[in-house]
């Protein structure tokens, strides 16, 4: 496969190296694996700020952690909204970990920058281009995942619209694809991750958590994605998985991510890098 010459800004020229995309100290596309853990939902103070400190006495990086949910039915806990972003910012006073946390609307963009330090675009919004072009003239760095039914040329092609309206820190996010088998919520595309590698200059990060859809399995796909050359991990951790209020299946308990962040390690050093 080749970048469509319509994506020139994504392309990886001959003997160009990855982009280096700074989110405050933390770096994606260097040495370092970047690990960034956290819930699915902010649900309260206690539950964002005892996550954020088991993530960083367990090596990582960066916070996750959803103001706003889009979910599939209207009656499930859509999240805080902005009441959620202040603890976002409290996580981070009290852990220093920048946050990353997802954007929905175009009209929220500004608000949502001026709190995080990084703003995702979700799988169901990876072709809304309103949404993508306010991202990107926002100038914080965007975490861009893979819609679940995108290609790549295609997801290429979203992030050459955060580049065009001015964005220049792009990090893109493998979180699986759906297939022909039921067996996993999503099929991770690992192939898809090493592809990426040769195609664009992007760093190129993968969600393990929503491609298994099961905590058993979050482990084993994460050192996959290491494996492959990812230049990053967003893992689901909640402190009490079974009361989630969302997406608890596939969250990993404290024990759990510590020992993820362990196992990938080991992995990642394999490989000359470190995490």
């Amino acid at each position: 496969m080749k970048i469509p010459a319509a994506a020139p800004l994504t392309l990886r020229r001959e003997g160009q190296e990855t982009s280096l995309v700074r989110v405050g100290d933390v770096v994606f596309g260097g040495p370092t694996v970047v690990l960034i853990g956290g819930p699915c939902a902010v649900e309260d103070r206690q539950q964002i700020l005892d996550t954020a400190r088991y993530v960083a006495e367990a090596g990582g990086r960066m916070l996750r952690g959803g103001a706003w949910k889009p979910r599939t039915s209207p009656y499930s806990f859509q999240g805080l909204g902005e009441e959620g972003l202040p603890l976002l910012v409290a996580a981070r006073e009290v852990t220093g970990l920048p946050v990353v946390t997802e954007v929905l609307d175009p009209r929220d963009v500004e608000l949502v920058a001026g709190t995080a330090d990084m703003l995702q675009i979700g799988s169901r919004n990876i072709q809304n281009f309103p949404l993508l072009k306010e991202a990107g003239a926002s100038g914080t760095p965007v975490l861009l995942k893979r819609g679940m039914m995108t290609t790549v040329d295609e997801w290429l092609l979203s992030a050459e619209h955060v580049l065009n309206a001015g964005g220049r820190d792009v990090v893109l996010c493998e979180r699986g694809i759906r297939t022909f088998d039921p067996a996993l919520r999503n099929t991770l595309d690992v192939g898809g991750v090493a592809l990426l590698k040769t195609l664009t200059h992007l760093p190129v990060i993968v969600d393990p958590s929503h491609a298994a859809g099961d905590r058993r399995l979050v482990c084993a796909l994460a050192r996959a994605a290491v494996a492959a050359g990812a230049d990053g991990l967003l893992v689901e951790t909640h402190p009490d998985p079974s009361s989630a209020r969302s997406d608890g299946q596939q969250s990993l308990d404290p024990d759990e991510f510590r020992e993820l962040a362990v196992s990938c390690r080991a992995v990642a050093r394999a490989l000359g890098r470190d995490l």
